[in-house]
């Protein structure tokens, strides 16, 4: 069992739950409750979601988390705008920030609504909108400004010298710190979670190799370790299902490995180096290829099945694919996307969008469809996924200008842009 966590380092992320800040104050916020009684918003929807196994995860669509924190417990409101009008769904509440959010920086799943902007988390009451608790993110020497923090089984894990430490963010979950045996090293990277364990390296002096590992994510202890193979485990993702790990190196001829998340044991090889993006489900692992499309490996031994590429005269990019076992979902950059049967790679239908896509514009798969956020102008829509029609399902009239995020929590949905998250109690059937 790993020991209570404690502030070895004025560099670690901290955490507190909402009234515990000096002189009693809480986290700045602006929520408006839908309902008669909520304080001037709209009565909420009492429509089933049609929400499928849909979580707040860095693999599908989800929240960022900051890059520090302010000092200073507290922040001062400045005035929002509001929307001038809303389109489709009414929202059972709506989160006003005083920065506007960074999407996509958790890397992992985490079962509850959060909003991150630039100077810290806060995870908030999904009946409400309140916020229950935040997390400050000093600045750290050396470190990215767009690093992302590990969350997993209600927790957010960082490391500190030796250590593997988590906080609770969520539920009844546990905060604990696990030391490393003290001949792997001290200085750990942590790569990500799949909920079940943490995978990271760890450097020591002796050994320039370094070691892969993983520890248990509720703090019963290091699982495995073993020494990094080459040059060829330089980089390390944590895909979104399975326990597995692709790892990767900067010599291009070592190629790119998949590793049992539960062993380190390498389970095949394959070409390529430094893939833009990766994905898994129950068949395959997805790839981009060198054409701008995307690859299906088989998950057993890496062989390749089928793949999508740009035709002649075609000039589109691959963005991260997504599956329900039965069909692949392609977003592509110019706007379209495609669905292909999991098995076969068969095309199924193509939906055109009324914008473009990049990376920033993450789509989550429900239960009937696909919800695919868009500029801040054009809100977000929902693609049917048997027949690929689309209807918008959500906007606002601004003001704004960074693209719409989805995510969900299993239970609700939850979209937003710039500084305004909306917690919606409605879909449409598509």
């Amino acid at each position: 069992m790993g020991s209570t966590p404690a502030d070895r380092s004025a560099g670690e992320a901290s955490w507190r739950w909402d009234g515990e800040d000096e002189g009693g104050t809480t986290a700045p916020a602006d929520v408006v409750s839908g309902g008669e009684d909520g304080g001037g918003g709209p009565r909420p929807s009492r429509r089933r979601l049609l929400i499928g196994a849909g979580v707040l995860a860095a693999g599908a669509a989800v929240w960022g988390v900051s890059r520090r924190m302010s000092a200073a417990p507290t922040e001062k409101i400045q005035p929002q705008p509001l929307p001038s009008k809303l389109y489709g769904s009414e929202p059972l509440w709506v989160y006003r920030g005083s920065e506007p959010m960074t999407p996509n920086r958790l890397n992992g799943r985490l079962f509850a609504p959060a909003y991150a902007t630039a100077k810290g988390l806060r995870i908030l009451d999904r009946a409400s909108g309140a916020v229950v608790g935040t997390v400050e993110e000093p600045a750290l020497r050396g470190r990215p400004e767009d690093s992302p923090l590990i969350v997993g089984a209600g927790r957010l894990f960082t490391a500190s010298t030796g250590h593997v430490d988590a906080r609770a963010l969520t539920g009844p979950a546990a905060g604990w710190s696990q030391p490393l045996p003290p001949e792997l090293g001290e200085q750990i990277t942590l790569f990500g979670s799949d909920g079940a364990q943490v995978y990271g390296t760890v450097e020591n002096r002796a050994d320039t190799r370094g070691t892969l590992f993983a520890v248990d994510a509720t703090g019963n202890g290091l699982l495995w370790s073993r020494p990094v193979a080459g040059s060829g485990e330089n980089a390390v993702t944590v895909l979104p299902v399975g326990g597995r790990l692709l790892t990767w190196g900067a010599d291009p001829t070592i190629g790119m490995s998949l590793v049992d998340g539960t062993t380190g044991r390498r389970l095949w090889t394959t070409t390529g180096s430094s893939p833009a993006w990766s994905m898994m489900d129950q068949r395959h692992v997805y790839l981009p290829t060198s054409e701008a499309g995307v690859q299906a490996l088989r998950l057993e031994d890496g062989a390749p099945r089928w793949s999508v590429r740009p035709g002649p005269g075609e000039e589109w990019r691959a963005l991260p694919p997504l599956s329900d076992g039965y069909r692949v979902y392609v977003p592509r950059d110019n706007g379209l996307i495609t669905a292909h049967e999991a098995g076969s790679g068969e095309q199924t239908w193509q939906c055109r969008l009324p914008f473009r896509l990049d990376r920033r514009c993450r789509p989550l798969l429900l239960s009937s469809g696909l919800l695919v956020p868009g500029p801040a102008d054009a809100g977000v829509v929902v693609v049917e996924a048997e027949q690929g029609r689309l209807s918008t399902i959500f906007a606002d009239t601004g003001p704004g200008v960074d693209v719409w995020s989805v995510a969900s929590d299993g239970t609700r949905l939850y979209v937003g842009h710039d500084s305004t998250l909306y917690c919606l109690g409605q879909l449409p059937v598509p």
